[in-house]
């Protein structure tokens, strides 16, 4: 959950108002591979957000030198009804955009396949193209209003993007 801080002046006197983003208990990617094969789910899930109760994280086996279509959905379990969060991502996208990084020798690649009205990269449609086997992690990081003119940010690099991170998973993947 993001937290931003909005200051209002009115003469000496000066007022700040904590305004929440939306809560984000539930991200899932689904990868179909292209050439059939079984479907795999990464599953984030922290019904209660940032209560006692830990996230729980499922990653998946991947095959091995395989394409993938990946698809990602985010929802805020906390409300009744649950709300879709990937509505909100998808009407002003182009204050967002998601990140992908691997770690620990994970031998997958990720890529853009969607884009904004501005024709900067989204993310909530990608490929991921699996190698050799390996294992790993793979980092999903949305951020909120990110400078999609910055250096890299277009290719993915996170480095200059600024803007403030609305949810951060590290799934462990296996591919064989």
């Amino acid at each position: 959950m993001a937290v931003a801080t909005v200051f209002l002046s009115c003469e000496d006197d000066e007022v700040v108002i904590p305004v929440v983003e939306e809560l984000i208990t539930n991200m899932t990617i689904v990868l179909t591979p292209q050439g059939g094969g079984d479907v795999v789910s990464l599953v984030f899930s922290d019904p209660d957000g940032d209560g006692a109760t830990a996230p729980t994280i499922t990653g998946g086996t991947l095959a091995a030198n395989t394409v993938y279509d990946a698809q990602i959905t985010l929802l805020n379990e906390s409300e009744s009804p649950v709300e879709d969060i990937t509505e909100e991502v998808e009407a002003e996208q182009e204050d967002h955009q998601f990140f992908f990084s691997t770690a620990g020798g994970l031998n997958l690649s990720v890529s853009y396949a969607d884009q904004d009205a501005n024709g900067n990269p989204l993310g909530l449609i990608t490929t991921c193209t699996s190698g050799d086997s390996s294992s790993g992690n793979l980092m999903v990081i949305l951020r909120h209003e990110p400078d999609k003119n910055a250096a890299g940010v277009k290719d993915g690099d996170i480095t200059n993007a600024g803007g403030e991170t609305d949810i951060e998973v590290t799934f462990p993947i296996v591919i064989q």
